[in-house]
């Protein structure tokens, strides 16, 4: 299916933080922590499962 010239264009532009509302800042926070949490968790399986390598096969130095 071909575009059609009159279709817009959808651009995902960034807002600043200055341009977001209170609870579009708060939601972006929450958001953040979200991810920040993932990570960690993320982090803490991969520091597991290298723990559990280096005992079974003696590495960890």
């Amino acid at each position: 299916m071909a575009i059609s010239d009159e279709e817009p264009i959808l651009v995902n532009t960034p807002q600043t933080l200055e341009q977001m509302s209170v609870e579009e800042l708060e939601m972006r926070i929450a958001a953040l922590k979200d991810g920040i949490a993932a990570c960690e968790r993320e982090i803490e399986k991969k520091r597991a499962q290298k723990s559990a390598a280096d005992a079974l096969f003696g590495g960890g130095d």
